[in-house]
């Protein structure tokens, strides 16, 4: 570790986060020569021509590298030119990100099933009115029938979201009639999830589909059978078995561990896991082994997107996103860590060998190698959950002497769904999106923007996430966000209703009237399709337009690191929402695949992406797009208003 130690002092941790608590422990890991992902991005440079998308390794005449510089100068050796490489390289990313998501979605369907069926006794349906309502807005009866046999008919007609083969996935039924009209003429509405990927994996196969439009075409289909099933299927059926999120006041970052009690943390996408560890952590039988083990009790935190669902659903502390999952472990102070699947670096297991940290795998799609696998069972789920308590009680026993918790702590307002937001608005009687229609048409607020997404290590750690947010609440753009994006923003004071005083005076006064934060948090990077939903239900509403391409709405993913993000964003641009990307972008600038994705897509009556480093440029591209939709909607000039005293109502009512 001394070689690593020598390369660690060199590097500036604040150069590289804005987040006190990381920036912490990442000198400490650096004092202590232990290397974490911030070190080695410092130590290796991406790759230029992977970077621009510009390689093909499709086959083993390959891989063949082309020049970014001058992308049309020289070919593969099949042939094949800049456009055709870079499409086949974006449709694989889109391919994997969908097929993460789609496959979290399965498995909660499995669960679904076995609950409905009686074989699962541990989870049960919390949420009977959305239930109904889900079935309902896909067309199955809900009128004078049990629950039970509703629950029945909606897991057969979710499970065609995968299988089927021709047809329309079930939640095409909730996209704005017009978009879906534009989606048919073009070819792309979703069949089935499972025939999607895998015809998307077949056209990129050396010698298949070889023109960057067929393939970008597939690539929507298979990206909107992402956002408009697997995501929506794994978000809905979350809130039926485990709770719709409510607003709810809860904390974040490394300050919640705590010396005195045994930490377990849980980390991943799946919510089954953290939900059975939350009933283990609190098991009387459980915490007094813990008191007897020395400690207060068992403290219990999360981490990345399961731990942002449980955040908004029961307010459990959340220690930080994704780029602080090594340095939560410098700590010292983490007895136990349990993942179930995705964002979960192998680093993890070397780095809790070194601090002595219990680290376990549960599930079986995703094992480490140096990880204890304990594999998690929703049949039997008390044996994995609870054996993971026994070892950090054990681990508690035996912790390194230095002990070091940032004492940095802070609080925000999460759990806000389209449900939640539709009460909010409007009340218990006339719950609706209109309010918020209404004041965008007269322009106290200018638009709404989605900021979602992870941190990556190539910006500053959670910088580029806060001052985009800072400068469209400024700019009166009401911020919806999800996934990691969330914890960056809490970590600012974003979440919080006394937010509104950072925003422009149009959102404020709508932020002080209703007495909301001006950044709503909607939860996990599933829980994006919280964001469709919300789309599908402005146009519903009226006065902004017939589809979700005329609404004045941006996204921005401003430090993605995933190819859950490239679906994330490609299901967004499908459905007609202009979508920034920061970090870097897979693609060369001027070709016509680049072309295509940034201009032509729009021309068709879909979105567009966009793409910027800075966060203020990025912020500008946004508001530019929003007041073209806003001038095109013929809303762009802010009615006039005026603010009654007292005096000027008597004079009025007189």
């Amino acid at each position: 570790m001394a070689d690593e130690e020598k390369k660690a002092k060199k590097i500036n941790f604040r150069d590289m986060s804005i987040c006190e608590a990381t920036i912490q422990m990442l000198e400490k890991a650096a004092a202590d020569g232990v290397e974490t992902s911030f070190s080695r991005a410092a130590e290796m440079k991406p790759c230029p021509i992977g970077a621009d998308s510009a390689c093909c390794k499709h086959c083993f005449m390959g891989p063949c590298r082309l020049n970014s510089k001058d992308p049309y100068s020289r070919v593969g050796v099949c042939g094949a030119t800049i456009d055709t490489i870079a499409a086949r390289n974006f449709a694989r990313m889109v391919a994997s990100g969908a097929s993460a998501h789609t496959d979290h979605g399965m498995s909660m369907l499995d669960v679904f099933r076995e609950v409905v069926r009686g074989n699962i006794k541990d989870y049960s349906i919390k949420d009977e009115v959305k239930l109904r309502k889900v079935a309902a807005s896909i067309g199955i009866e809900v009128a004078n029938r049990e629950v039970i046999e509703i629950a029945r008919d909606l897991y057969e007609e979710l499970e065609r979201t995968y299988t089927q083969v021709e047809g329309e996935i079930p939640f095409a039924k909730r996209v704005p009639p017009k978009t879906l009209e534009n989606w048919r003429k073009l070819g792309i509405v979703p069949r089935g999830a499972m025939r999607e990927i895998m015809e998307i994996m077949h056209r990129t196969h050396m010698g298949v589909d070889q023109d960057y439009e067929n393939i970008v075409k597939q690539c929507s289909r298979t990206a909107l059978s992402d956002g408009w099933g697997g995501s929506m299927v794994a978000t809905e059926l979350s809130d039926i078995l485990f709770g719709t999120p409510k607003p709810i006041v809860a904390g974040v970052n490394m300050g919640f561990l705590k010396e005195d009690e045994v930490n377990v943390i849980v980390h991943g996408h799946e919510p089954n896991l953290f939900e059975t560890m939350i009933v283990s952590c609190n098991d009387p039988a459980n915490i007094e082994k813990a008191k007897a083990a020395g400690a207060k009790g068992i403290n219990l935190l999360g981490m990345c997107c399961s731990g942002a669902e449980v955040l908004g659903r029961h307010g459990i502390p959340h220690a930080g996103n994704f780029m602080s999952t090594e340095v939560v472990i410098a700590t010292g102070a983490v007895d136990a860590m349990a993942v179930d699947v995705q964002c979960i670096m192998q680093a993890l297991a070397k780095l809790s060998e070194c601090y002595g940290t219990r680290f376990f795998t549960t599930n079986p799609r995703a094992k480490i190698d140096g990880a204890m696998h304990i594999e998690f069972h929703e049949h039997t789920p008390r044996e994995c959950t609870d054996r993971i308590v026994d070892m950090a009680i054990e681990r508690f026993k035996k912790r390194p002497e230095r002990i070091v918790i940032p004492r940095r702590k802070d609080m925000g307002v999460h759990g806000f769904s389209h449900e939640y937001v539709n009460y909010m608005l409007g009340g218990s009687f006339r719950a609706s999106y209109k309010p918020l229609n209404e004041n965008i048409i007269n322009g106290r607020i200018r638009g709404v923007a989605g900021v979602v997404g992870c941190t990556n290590p190539r910006v500053k750690h959670d910088y580029v996430h806060v001052e985009l947010v800072k400068e469209l609440i400024k700019n009166n753009v009401l911020v919806v966000q999800t996934g990691c994006s969330q914890i960056s923003l809490a970590k600012a004071g974003l979440m919080k209703p006394d937010a509104a005083v950072m925003a422009g005076e149009g959102l404020q006064e709508v932020c002080e009237t209703v007495g909301m934060p001006p950044v709503l948090s909607l939860g996990s990077c599933v829980d994006n399709s919280r964001i469709l939903i919300a789309c599908a239900e402005m146009v519903r509403v009226g006065g902004l337009g017939d589809t979700i391409a005329d609404l004045p709405v941006a996204g921005a993913a401003p430090e993605y690191m995933s190819e859950k993000a490239i679906s994330i964003g490609h299901y967004f641009v499908a459905s007609g929402v202009y979508t920034v990307f920061g970090v870097t972008f897979p693609s060369v600038e001027g070709t016509k695949f680049h072309k295509l994705l940034f201009e032509g897509l729009e021309e068709i009556g879909l979105g567009k992406w966009g793409f910027a480093k800075d966060p203020y440029d990025m912020a500008h591209l946004m508001i530019d797009h929003i007041d073209k939709k806003r001038m095109a909607l013929g809303i762009m000039g802010e009615r006039e208003r005026k603010l009654f005293s007292m005096e000027d109502r008597r004079v009025a009512e007189g």
